[in-house]
């Protein structure tokens, strides 16, 4: 069963990710925000971590991905973000932050669950 951690700010995209994600061999975690994500990161060591950027606070999505990759027991979290932001700059920060892929909002249900279905949330 692998554990998903859902850092999100909005709680209807949390709900809409859970309600896909249910029927999954997955438990299921969520936080509103980047600090809580970063402490329920540490405290659970989830398999993957679905990962907005824009979030209100000190720590955005960015900087919650790039202390999980550089966490040496978090290193090997696979890390997606999920965001509004889909310019082709976006996508690279993303990446260069550590992030395993970047899906841009809106998403599709199916395209999330391809996504963690291709082998890269089981690494």
């Amino acid at each position: 069963m692998q554990k998903i951690l859902i850092v999100e700010d909005h709680a209807d995209i949390r709900r809409l990710i859970r309600m896909t994600l249910e029927f999954e061999d997955c438990d299921i975690h969520e936080a509103p925000d980047a600090p809580t994500g970063w402490d329920m990161a540490r405290a659970i060591e989830p398999d993957v971590v679905l990962l907005d950027v824009m979030m209100p606070g000190a720590l955005n999505g960015l900087d919650l991905c790039r202390a999980i990759k550089a966490d040496a027991r978090l290193r090997k979290v696979v890390v997606i973000v999920l965001s509004a932001r889909g310019s082709s700059a976006d996508r690279a920060l993303g990446m260069q932050a550590g992030a395993d892929a970047y899906l841009v909002k809106p998403f599709s249900p199916m395209q999330l669950l391809e996504l963690l279905g291709t082998g890269l949330a089981t690494r």
